[in-house]
């Protein structure tokens, strides 16, 4: 398996975002992480964005569903900016990940979140054989919605995660592409915060997801980039004179 540090290392220090003139993201996460307890955990980092700093968020989902993103820099700027309505809350926090060997890393916030999330990392056959072929896909394929749909359909089944959607439209209503190039299982996790232990990793009884975006029912990392519709606020709401 390749040195996952090594190569997380190389993306902070000589990522880039693809081209265009959309919202763009670059970098590395978990995409969701479902535990016994109810809880779901899922990780962004990228250093490279077209609206704002580099950032990490932490996204949580608590057992009754409701939705938190916490993040690193301001929501407008990260997450939230996509996904916002969906959420029950969103705060900014000092977050921390911390390589241990070359596929283990923690995740923590400290702060009345207190969360610590292990995570082990592991290459097998199937996301071997999934990144040969997503690293040959032309840049064309990417900005297919088309193409994405179909390549989602045959991805959740093939990787044992459920529903995966790589376009669709968030909860603001802004239409995104996923780029994942690189991707590996989540091998085995643990996580606690708020003093609450979150079990064992598991699959939910329901698969859940935030507007159009589907969280896989399995820990699946990736290296890769986003592109969202730019983000525009609601107009004012202009009324005529009496």
């Amino acid at each position: 398996m390749q040195d996952l540090r090594s190569l997380t290392t190389r993306v902070e220090q000589h990522g880039a975002l693809p081209p265009g003139t959309n919202e763009r993201f670059a970098g590395y996460g978990v995409m969701s992480l479902p535990f016994s307890s109810g809880y779901v955990l899922g990780l962004r980092r990228f250093p490279f964005t077209s609206v704002g700093p580099g950032y990490t968020s932490v996204w949580l989902r608590a057992p009754n569903g409701e939705w938190t993103i916490y993040t690193n820099v301001p929501p407008d700027v990260s997450c939230p900016r996509y996904f916002g309505n969906a959420l029950s809350h969103s705060s900014v926090h000092s977050i921390s990940i911390e390589w241990s060997d070359e596929r283990r890393f923690v995740v923590h916030i400290g702060d009345d979140v207190n969360l610590t999330w292990r995570v082990t990392l592991a290459a097998r056959p199937i996301t071997r054989l999934m990144t040969g072929a997503m690293r040959l896909i032309p840049r064309v394929g990417w900005r297919s919605a088309a193409f994405l749909r179909g390549m989602g359909a045959v991805a959740g089944p093939a990787l044992g995660a459920g529903r995966i959607a790589l376009t669709g439209t968030t909860p603001n209503a802004q239409r995104f592409f996923a780029s994942p190039k690189r991707i590996w299982f989540v091998e085995d996790s643990t996580a606690e915060a708020f003093g609450t232990d979150f079990g064992i990793v598991k699959k939910l009884t329901e698969q859940d997801k935030l507007g159009d975006f589907w969280m896989p029912q399995r820990g699946i990392f990736m290296i890769g980039s986003a592109a969202f519709d730019t983000f525009a606020p609601a107009p004012p709401i202009i009324t005529a004179a009496a």
